[in-house]
Formats: structure tokens, C-alpha cells, sequence
């Protein structure tokens, strides 16, 4: 068999999100995470952002299984659109993260398109073509996160999927640090770390000081409380509910993703609360403001999330008046931050006191700083190293703790998404590079939508749109009626507008003169001539659309 192993990212590196990474090794192939990135400010109009599955639609026969390190959307999100367009015989998960997706799947008619498969930490290793796979359990900030080492003839391999070294987790499931020692001992071949936040020095908090927090804040205040966080977060809706029973107060969970994900969490034992501790949206009208706690999602100023909805007076069953707290226990994603100061500003509009994490100790992340990094590299002693998940700067952090830590420099991999890595006895390097981009979902559209049209939305957000209809005669003799002018987005003053108009006309007699008559050439003339005229009058490049109507 083939003593190599190739690593290949669709997605995480050089960016937070739709992280995906390919292993291929003899002939066979096993993708870790599905993930999927929320669109930036630059992707007018779409709704989420892919990895390009070009690569494992070629190979879509070598695939064996997609492996999923934990249930948040930038690792599992894209999975039912890979599986509309590959075939996947197994989906290997833990059983929290298998029970999210299943939702996931039955949403998309997927359910029975794979076999789903449970993993624990616990399980012996498990066999698959040339890969030994097993588990070890990670904390995050979401329950059931592993990571993932896979054994292969190259060597063995360590994937940290995201992590944090929390001592005092919220289920008592800590970072299982003798595990990494002990495969540190055996010895590790490659680690690929999670590296979202190398360039933070010291430790992440516990997440139980959010919980502490909620105990400060919550007993003390009279009116409403609202507390918007991922929908994932299972441990802080655990502390959210634990606080509102102490407190009297009866918690609505607002927001479809939040209400499924609690659901399923509650289903599974992950959420521990009694049913008489829940209501309904619609009974919040018959309680003081004192005996309710509203769980929402929106942490992130999406503009159809709960919580926007409610500071924009949008949603038919929440309002937030002067008395009431909002909680706002999630870091902005990079690009969200104008959103998210938009929300703060209207919720504070209406009353509101919000409190966030520059003011108040609501949020701790879920990935380990510096140090923490530093001592995951200690204990696993890698002999090379590929730090995965993280804008550019993100990995180099990570890199430079590596090299900090004894590995060599020529065993350190900074990769970006489409390079081909491969592990073999001579160790790890860069040999290649594929192919690979960026899927836009778009409405009910998906892949649809590419970077031209992507071009085009962002020239007519900044520049407007010109169109020109002019008539003329199906034999192209003259002009059969004076052209129109249709403009939006670059200013409609009149005199230009009038003399735009003189100047398509007089570009569409010059060419029927010249016997221009075929309808590419005319439009190309008009394109031409009148945005000239714009940019000397204006200074800017509007889309010109010429339109020729024979009759």
C-alpha cells in the first residue's frame, strides 16, 4: 500500500469557517467536518457560503465516510449540500452532534441518504480501508466536541477540531488531557490545531464564569431578561435555565434554530430542565416582567434572527421596554460587528439596558489561547505541525507557538485552502494545489450564484444603473423613436439625464449612417459613447445596460 497520505482543506484556512479537510490515502478518502461561513458585507445577497465539493465530486467513488468533530454550523452545516451532490455511505459522529444533524438532514429529505454512525471517546478504534480512527474527548463550547486521530500507513495524525483546556466545564467533561499525553507517548506524525485564537496569550475563561455572571446579573434586575447566544450553545442555555428556575422566572426560547437545538438537546439529556420551567411565546403577555427569561437567537445581528426582529419592534409576540435587560453572550463572527452595534443601538432606543462582553463578563470563548495551544503542542509532541481553522494571521500565531515548542521549522505547514499536503516517512511538506473556491447559497439556489454575479451586485451597490432603450427599424433604416433613459442609484438630475438621452441618439445616428446595423455593434456603441459621458460629468462608472428593440 502507498506510504502516503495526502491532506487536502476545501475550507478553514486563511478564514473562520466552512472548515472541511480531505484525507486521502490509498485511493480512499475521508473528509473531517462539513462546515459552511455565514457571507460577508462583499456577498450581496446571499444567504451561505460553501466550500467548492469540486474536488470530492471527482473522487466521489474513493470517499468511505464524512467524520464530524462536533455540531457547530462552520463544520457540519454544508454536509446536506455536499450529500445532494456526492454520495456518502457514512456519516461518523458523537451523539449530540449526530442529533443535529439528523434534523439537518430531514429538513433536506436526506435522512436516509447515508448510514449515520455514533462514535463515543470511549470506543475501541475503528477500522476503515487504510484508516484507524479513533476518538478523543475535546471541551468546547458546545457538549460532545472530539478530536479525531486517524492512523494511516504515512503515520499518525492528530485533528484537534476546536477546543479549549476548560477545567471546569459546565457537564464536568474536561479536555481529555491524558489521552493526548498518552498519544504524545506513541508518537504523533502531524497535528493539525485548531489556531482561532494563537494570538491571545494566557488561558480562555471557564465557561462557568458566564454562569456566574448570570447570577450577578439576573436576580437583581425587575424586568425582563433576554439573553441572545448561538443556538448551539447548549452549556450556557443550561446555565441560562438553572439561573431563571432559581429565580422564578419562566424561560421562552425564541427563534426556530434555538427552539430545535433545545429540543434536541432537552431529548437527549444534554439540556436538563423540568417542562413546567418552558412557555410558549404567546404566554409571555400573561406574566410580570420580573417572572420571564426569553432565550432568542440574533447574537450575531442577522436580520431575521429573533433578537433583531425584537430591537427593530418586528416581532409579533416579544418587545423590550424600559426596565428590561438584554444579554448579549456571544462575540460578534469578523464582518457581523456593524450589525451587531445596530441592534445594541435599538434595543438601547427602546429602553433596553444591554450588556455585552466589553462591559460585562457574558461570554468566554470556546477555543484555547496561547498557552493553552502551547500545552496541547506539549503533551502530543508532534513531529510536524498544520495549524487549520483561522484567518492567516490566526495560523502564523500558531506556527510560531510550534516552532516555539521544539518542532522544526521545515515541519511546519502553512497551508492554504487547495494546497496538497502530503505525510509520508520523509515527513510533511506542500507538494501541490488544487482547485478551489466558494459555493454560494443564494434563496433555493445553490452554486447559481458565481463571483461575476457577485462582481455585478457590488458595482450596482456603488456605481447605479443606466439603461437605454432605443427603436429602430427591423430593416435598420433610422431610428423609429427617440431613445429612453431608465436610471437608478447614480443620481436622476435632469439636464444629465437630457443630455444622455441627445447623446444616444446621436451614437445610433452615426451608425445607422455608417450601416451599423447588427444589434451587438449598436449596443457596444451606445455602451461606449454614453458611459464617457457619464464618467466626464460624474466621475463614476454606473452598469449600462443598451437595449435594441426592432420593430
Amino acid at each position: 500500500m502507498d506510504e502516503t497520505c495526502r491532506i487536502v482543506a476545501l475550507g478553514g484556512l486563511g478564514e473562520v469557517g466552512k472548515n472541511m479537510t480531505v484525507y486521502e490515502c490509498g485511493g480512499e478518502i475521508v473528509v473531517v467536518d462539513a462546515g459552511l461561513a455565514f457571507p460577508r458585507d462583499e456577498h450581496l445577497g446571499v444567504d451561505l457560503v460553501l466550500p467548492d465539493f469540486s474536488y470530492l465530486r471527482d473522487r466521489a467513488e474513493s470517499i468511505r465516510a464524512v467524520i464530524l468533530t462536533h455540531g457547530h454550523e462552520d463544520h457540519v452545516g454544508s454536509l446536506p449540500y455536499l450529500m445532494r451532490e456526492v454520495e456518502i455511505p457514512e456519516v461518523w459522529a458523537t451523539r449530540l452532534t449526530l442529533g443535529l444533524i439528523k434534523s439537518k438532514l430531514d429538513e433536506h429529505g436526506l435522512l436516509r441518504a447515508a448510514e449515520l454512525r455514533e462514535v463515543h471517546p470511549d470506543d475501541p478504534p475503528r477500522e476503515l480501508g487504510p484508516f484507524r480512527i479513533e476518538f478523543v474527548r475535546m471541551a468546547h463550547s458546545i457538549p460532545d466536541s472530539v478530536a479525531i486521530v486517524l492512523e494511516t500507513p504515512a503515520g499518525r495524525i492528530v485533528h484537534t477540531g476546536d477546543y479549549k483546556l476548560d477545567h471546569t466545564p459546565v457537564d464536568g467533561l474536561k479536555t481529555d488531557v491524558g489521552r493526548l499525553a498518552e498519544l504524545g507517548n506513541r508518537g504523533v506524525d502531524l497535528l493539525l490545531g485548531d489556531s482561532t485564537n494563537a494570538e491571545r496569550p494566557g488561558v480562555t475563561g471557564s465557561e462557568r464564569l458566564v454562569g456566574e455572571a448570570f447570577r450577578q446579573i439576573i436576580p437583581v434586575r425587575e424586568g425582563r431578561v433576554l439573553i441572545a447566544s448561538f443556538a448551539s450553545n447548549v452549556h450556557r442555555m443550561q446555565q441560562a435555565v438553572d439561573v431563571a428556575i432559581e429565580t422564578g422566572r419562566k424561560v421562552c426560547v425564541v427563534g426556530r434554530s434555538m427552539r430545535k437545538n433545545v429540543n434536541i438537546a432537552r431529548n437527549l439529556g444534554y439540556l436538563e430542565a423540568p417542562d413546567d420551567a418552558f412557555i410558549q411565546p404567546k404566554e409571555l403577555a400573561d406574566l410580570a416582567p420580573h417572572e420571564a427569561l426569553v432565550l432568542c437567537t440574533g447574537s450575531q445581528g442577522e436580520p431575521l434572527s429573533a433578537l433583531t426582529r425584537i430591537a427593530y419592534n418586528d416581532h409579533p409576540t416579544v418587545r423590550v421596554e424600559r426596565g428590561d435587560t438584554v444579554i448579549l453572550s456571544a462575540k460578534p463572527v469578523p464582518g457581523n460587528e456593524l450589525r451587531v452595534h445596530d441592534t445594541i443601538n435599538n434595543l438601547a432606543r427602546s429602553g433596553a439596558e444591554v450588556l455585552h462582553q466589553e462591559i460585562a463578563n457574558v461570554h468566554v470563548s470556546g477555543h484555547g489561547n496561547a498557552e493553552e495551544l502551547r500545552t496541547v503542542l506539549g503533551l502530543v509532541r508532534p513531529k510536524g505541525v498544520m495549524p487549520v481553522h483561522g484567518e492567516f494571521r490566526m495560523l502564523a500565531a500558531h506556527a510560531q507557538l510550534a516552532r516555539d515548542s521544539g518542532v522544526p521549522a521545515d515541519s511546519i505547514v502553512l497551508a492554504e485552502n487547495g494546497s496538497v499536503v502530503e505525510l509520508d516517512e520523509r515527513g510533511v511538506r506542500i507538494v501541490d494545489r488544487v482547485e478551489t473556491g466558494v459555493t454560494f447559497v443564494d434563496g433555493l439556489g445553490v452554486g447559481d450564484v458565481r463571483d461575476v454575479a457577485i462582481r455585478d451586485r457590488r458595482h450596482l451597490s456603488e456605481h447605479g444603473i443606466l439603461i437605454v432603450v432605443a427603436t429602430v427599424s427591423a430593416n435598420g433604416a433610422q431610428p423609429s423613436a427617440p431613445p429612453e433613459l431608465i436610471a437608478r442609484g447614480f443620481g436622476d438630475s435632469e439636464p444629465l439625464l437630457d443630455e444622455l438621452r441627445e447623446e444616444a441618439g446621436q451614437v445610433l445616428d452615426d451608425c445607422l449612417e455608417e450601416s451599423v446595423t447588427e444589434i451587438k455593434l449598436l449596443q457596444e456603441h451606445l455602451h461606449d459613447g454614453l458611459a464617457q459621458l457619464v464618467y466626464d460629468r460624474t466621475g463614476r462608472r454606473p452598469m449600462i445596460l443598451p437595449v435594441i428593440v426592432e420593430v
